[in-house]
């Protein structure tokens, strides 16, 4: 008896994880009336290209239905065969945005929105507003520097950090509307802006994007995931138009 039920809980369990991996990447029936569309499907980098290029470097792989950027020796800096990734798609108006992320120890990297792909912006970190995606263990002792996971880079802090462990999935919900900006890490709200205000422009004008579209109000574009030299993983990346 005991082995008839250790078995149908072995079967259970295996038929629950192969529902899981199928639903990755993938859009329930609701998602697809309210305008859900995905930005990765698990098994290619369709519909994406490295900024400033057409092409998708190497080290982008696929990984269990992840997208990896694969960097076995950390560089500090982008990998000689990776690039920052943008969508081929440019976004106007209000959005809502989703996406899972994992790092391994001592992951830097992020998520870019509003990016202008033009050739006076070198860098996509001259032109877009990152999200940070990052193993906070590398500030460990530093103090607040708006460097650390789910922190806006530069120009604001996280509310607060409430981080899945070092190779856990954190999901961001990024949402654009009506000029404001409102992101939530793991079911969290970590930052809320209002675009028009004047502490908004402040910030703007007190950062490294103080030269960027955004601070001239021009909040539209590609939406990008940066390569800073580490690996890291994406997955059930997904957008609506609001």
């Amino acid at each position: 008896m005991v082995i008839k039920l250790s078995s149908i809980g072995l079967l259970a369990c295996l038929s629950l994880t192969g529902l899981q991996a199928q639903e990755l990447n993938t859009l329930t029936s609701q998602e697809k009336k309210d305008g859900w569309k995905l930005l990765f499907n698990g098994k290619n980098v369709s519909g994406w290209h490295t900024y400033g290029s057409k092409n998708v470097g190497s080290a982008w792989q696929i990984d269990q239905g992840a997208l990896q950027l694969n960097v076995p020796n950390r560089v500090g800096n982008k990998a000689s065969n990776g690039g920052d990734l943008v969508t081929d798609a440019v976004y106007t108006g209000d959005f809502e945005f989703k996406v899972e992320w994992k790092i391994e120890r001592f992951t830097n990297s992020g998520i870019f929105f509003f990016v202008q792909e033009e050739p006076q912006y070198k860098n996509i970190f001259d032109t877009g507003l990152e999200v940070q995606v990052l193993d906070d263990a590398i500030y460990e002792g530093a103090a607040e520097n708006k460097h650390r996971a789910g922190d806006l880079f530069s120009v604001a802090n996280a509310r607060v950090r409430e981080l899945q462990p070092v190779g856990g999935w954190n999901k961001v919900h990024f949402v654009f509307k009506k000029n404001k900006l409102t992101v939530s890490l793991n079911g969290f709200i970590i930052q809320e802006h209002d675009l028009n205000s004047l502490e908004w422009k402040q910030r703007l004008a007190t950062s490294k994007l103080k030269d960027a579209p955004i601070s001239k109000g021009r909040y539209s574009g590609r939406i990008g995931l940066q390569d800073w030299g580490s690996t890291v993983w994406f997955r059930n990346i997904k957008i609506r138009q609001l």
